[in-house]
């Protein structure tokens, strides 16, 4: 016999309806148990996931001014090293004014999406004016 289980063939409807609110209780407590232990897992391996990927910002960081520099020293080869440092510029300039733009008309579209919280405001005066109506 499996530990913690017994033969309830013989018990009456009785018996078991009785021993439902403690079974359910045990049903509760082993789920909130099983839950705090995936919540401390899974925040475990969400903060060690988010240490790595500053690691990786971090080279990022280091790495893209070594871009830049690798950038405006192939073009100083063809122009004075001013005028490629510059078109560099000019074209950083150029991004940043590109992405923030596309991030603006994103914002926009979220700030104009109804969250669910205000559906269910909305719902629930809907029902109450309709319930109103009828009396």
């Amino acid at each position: 016999m499996v530990r913690g289980y017994r033969d309830r063939a013989d018990d009456s409807f009785l018996t078991l309806l009785g021993d439902l609110p403690e079974l359910v209780s045990k049903l509760v407590k082993a789920e909130i148990e099983a839950a705090k232990v995936w919540i401390s897992r899974t925040a475990k391996d969400a903060g060690i996931g988010s240490v790595w990927f500053l690691i990786a910002l971090f080279f990022l960081f280091w790495l893209i001014p070594m871009i830049l520099v690798f950038a405006v020293a192939g073009l100083s080869s063809w122009w004075p090293v001013w005028l490629s440092a510059l078109a560099v510029l000019g074209l950083l300039l150029l991004c940043v004014l590109i992405c923030a733009v596309f991030g603006l008309l994103k914002f926009r579209k979220v700030l104009r999406r109804e969250n669910p919280g205000q559906a269910v405001a909305t719902d629930i005066r809907i029902v109450k004016d309709a319930g109103d109506d009828k009396l």
